[in-house]
């Protein structure tokens, strides 16, 4: 194996491995900005070593491993925690020749617990939403700085100090490094499927630059959500968001053309659909409607997004239940976004001067007011109602918004498409507050 393969194969290692080995240091200096470091001096270790020694037999427990020894010699140095010293100090020691058959068994102790304190740590609400996320990608992730930058289209820098901040911020709040119990789970349990969510839609449809999706963000969300999964085997809602995933998922060899267009669902080829992922996501989706209870947001999103796998052609696809499922959905979590989405589901449903009806109560919603998607659904519907002008209009209004080229190509060439009609002007319409 030459140098450079080593190397590979030493970030494949990292990748699938950093998030148990933090997991598990954290679990031992209560402090996940110190379980990161001790955890990066280990990978610094490999670098040096795996190159002229070869891979381990056991990677994983090798890191894990270094990592401990040089826990225990920070503890030593640094005689803040006595006991733990003593505690891990003396087990350590005691191993030290033992070697290979106790460290496997070091590497499985707790691991799921670990993972799942260090899960619901990165994601803790004390954090803004951009700090969970980048800590989350780079604790469980295992991406890079840079890779995270890259993937979100902002400065390295940025992304470093909000990974140094989120750190500082969980050591200054003395954040506990556990899983929350009783009613607090559940309100955590929110925030890490919320964080998870947002990193899938941004692979999915990117926020901003060249592409439209982000394929390796898709999969960092779907590695996530199912460890999630199996950490927390009796919760509907991470199996309900699984699901969602899986079958969004499935579709992104259709969603793309081969210059990288975006292609939307109705128009896509549904050969292209990954039915591997359809079947998983699937049979998540009847896990999380089996636990029973009424369904929640993700579970719910789960629903819609099957009723679209289990459709054979778009024209097949039953607009009606998915209209109905959009309809509980604003009830169980009420917003202007959701509305949005049952406005186009009623308009496939029964035509598209309902779906008009409801897409014009949401004009004057100030949480709109810069979203791209409300005058683009509004521009869809005006021109299967024939009114040219006013679709291009809101096609161009929409393409102004997004702040994503391939997207912006579509727009506009959807604008394009109706012609060079003048828009109808029309008086102002009086905007209403909703309470």
């Amino acid at each position: 194996m030459t140098a450079s393969d080593t190397h590979r194969a030493i970030q494949a290692v990292w990748r699938i491995e950093s998030p148990r080995l933090i997991a598990g240091l954290a679990r031992m200096v209560r402090d996940v900005g110190l379980a990161e470091e001790l955890a990066q001096d280990a990978l610094v270790v490999a670098l040096e070593k795996w190159p002229k020694a070869g891979v381990p037999d056991n990677p994983g427990a090798w890191l894990m491993a270094t990592a401990k020894h040089r826990a225990i010699d920070h503890m030593r140095r640094g005689k803040q925690v006595e006991r733990k010293h003593e505690e891990i100090g003396h087990e350590m020691e005691a191993k030290q020749e033992a070697a290979m058959p106790d460290l496997d068994a070091m590497m499985d102790d707790d691991v799921g617990d670990d993972l799942l304190r260090l899960i619901f740590t990165a994601c803790h609400p004390v954090l803004s939403t951009d700090a969970r996320v980048a800590l989350t990608l780079r604790l469980l992730g295992g991406l890079t700085t840079e890779e995270i930058a890259r993937a979100y289209l902002v400065p390295e820098p940025t992304v470093a100090q909000r990974i140094v901040r989120a750190k500082r911020t969980l050591a200054e709040a003395k954040v506990p490094y556990e899983v929350p119990r009783g009613p607090e789970l559940a309100e955590r349990l929110s925030s890490v499927l919320q964080v998870i969510y947002l990193i899938f839609n941004e692979g999915y449809s990117a926020t901003a630059g060249d592409d439209w999706m982000r394929p390796e963000l898709c999969q960092d969300a779907l590695r996530l959500g199912r460890i999630l999964a199996e950490l927390t085997p009796r919760e509907p809602e991470v199996h309900g968001l699984v699901a969602l995933m899986e079958i969004q998922a499935s579709r992104a060899r259709a969603r793309v053309s081969p210059s990288g267009a975006p292609i939307l669902l109705l128009e896509q080829n549904r050969a292209l659909w990954d039915q591997l992922l359809i079947r998983r996501g699937l049979v998540a989706l009847e896990r999380a409607l089996k636990l029973g209870g009424a369904p929640g947001p993700y579970v719910l999103q789960a629903a819609i997004a099957a009723c679209h796998a289990r459709a054979r052609t778009a024209e097949e696809t039953d607009w009606e239940r998915i209209a109905e499922l959009y309809g509980v959905l604003a009830r169980v979590a009420p917003s202007p976004v959701v509305e949005l989405n049952r406005a186009v589901a009623v308009a496939m449903a029964h035509g598209p001067a309902e779906g008009l009806e409801i897409v014009d109560a949401l004009m004057s919603e100030p949480s709109l007011e810069g979203y791209h998607l409300l005058p683009s659904v509004r521009g869809d519907f005006l021109f299967k109602l024939g009114r040219l002008g006013e679709a291009r209009a809101e096609f161009e209004r929409a393409a102004s918004l997004t702040r994503n080229a391939r997207e912006k190509e579509l727009l506009l060439g959807r604008a394009a498409a109706c012609g060079d009609v003048a828009p109808e002007v029309k008086p102002p319409r009086s905007r209403n507050r909703r309470n």
